[in-house]
């Protein structure tokens, strides 16, 4: 059986190759689209939160957030308080930072591998500058859209992680919530850490920028691939549309955009591929964990009920909000 696996995926590669030799003006173009979106997206967006996200760790501010949001992590999402540091910054910067934060959390031993595949679950959302900005002003050109896709994209993030309250619930931290020992603690941990704050910042810029031109491989392949997809399938736009979304994100919500479609359903669209998050996002998200024993299937399974939930949403609410906007 693995024998003829390989055979198929040598076809395959075989055909890429041809693929790209055949129509390199296509495969070229969907190149610099990748570059264009890591420069004007990517880039700026997660950069700064990676460098800084590493130099937090490192200062012991997830210690510091743990302590305080313990009671409050343990009642809701049934886990540990340190993983609210892993929440509170995948919020403000996107996937797949949550996963760079995931890895670097468990690999400190802070916490487990169920732990970490919980937070994982729950924690993948999308940029809101890129929600906000890109998505609702430059493609939908709808700035009153841009937060109701917002508001049911962290909702049904919300929803998937009280439905995963159960999985592998962490033991209740009994110790009552204090300021003073959350700044203990986080002095405790910059005191273990013996690295100075020059070779900190040096450390997190060099991590970073790892994961990024990750990130970047990873888009560009995948840009490829729905190029090839569609030079070689006859699909109604909006199927090829929605099908590029799942391997792509961005170039798939740019598609859609453009389609000749009522905008509840570019909407309804545009909420259910963030929240899935595209073939792009998931291997990025498991090249990132490819070094830990995390496991991605709770993960993949998660990214469906997201993209249910979040679609639902939209299409429940679309109406009520534009009518009050």
């Amino acid at each position: 059986m693995r024998r003829w696996i390989n055979v198929i995926i040598m076809f395959i590669l075989f055909f890429i190759v041809y693929e790209i030799l055949t129509e390199s003006e296509s495969i070229l173009s969907s190149v610099n689209f990748s570059l264009n979106v890591f420069k004007n997206n990517v880039f700026p967006s997660l950069f700064p939160f990676f460098v800084l996200s590493n130099i937090l760790i490192k200062c012991g501010i997830p210690e510091f957030m743990g302590n305080l949001f313990k009671g409050i992590m343990n009642r809701v999402f049934k886990i540990k308080g340190i993983c609210a540091f892993i929440f509170f910054m995948s919020i403000i910067s996107g996937n797949p930072a949550n996963a760079k934060y995931t890895r670097e959390l468990y690999l400190d031993g802070k916490i487990n591998r169920y732990e970490a595949t919980k937070i994982l679950c729950f924690t993948c959302f999308s940029n809101p500058l890129f929600i906000l900005g890109t998505v609702a002003v430059i493609f939908l050109q709808s700035k009153e859209t841009g937060v109701l896709i917002l508001l049911c994209h962290y909702l049904g993030n919300l929803i998937v992680g009280l439905g995963m309250r159960s999985y592998h619930p962490s033991a209740k931290e009994k110790d009552s919530t204090s300021f003073i020992k959350a700044i203990d603690e986080m002095q405790d941990k910059r005191n273990k850490n013996k690295e100075s704050f020059g070779q900190m910042i040096t450390s997190a810029l060099i991590s970073s920028i790892d994961t990024l031109l990750l990130i970047l491989g990873v888009i560009t392949m995948c840009l490829v691939i729905t190029t090839i997809i569609d030079n070689n399938l006859n699909l109604n736009s909006i199927l090829q549309s929605v099908l590029n979304g799942f391997v792509e994100m961005t170039q798939g919500l740019k598609y859609i955009s453009l389609e000749a479609i009522p905008l509840k359903v570019k909407c309804v669209l545009t909420v259910m591929i963030l929240s899935f998050g595209g073939l792009s996002v998931h291997i990025q998200i498991m090249g990132i964990l490819s070094d830990t024993d995390i496991k991605y299937f709770p993960f993949l399974c998660a990214r469906v009920c997201h993209a249910i939930i979040s679609s639902l949403l939209m299409f429940i609410l679309f109406d009520f909000w534009i009518g009050l906007t």
